[in-house]
């Protein structure tokens, strides 16, 4: 039976890296403009 942590770096970057929590922010961010929130964010 294979171990379900099979670490790699550069997928472990891609997954919870700066650049990808940043893409998701952004997208939250432009939906909630989209939708004219009064508040954007906390």
């Amino acid at each position: 039976m294979k171990r379900t942590f099979q670490p790699s770096l550069l997928i472990r970057k891609r997954r919870h890296g700066f650049l990808s929590r940043l893409k998701n922010s952004l997208h939250t961010l432009k939906r909630r403009i989209h939708k004219r929130r009064y508040q954007i964010s906390a």
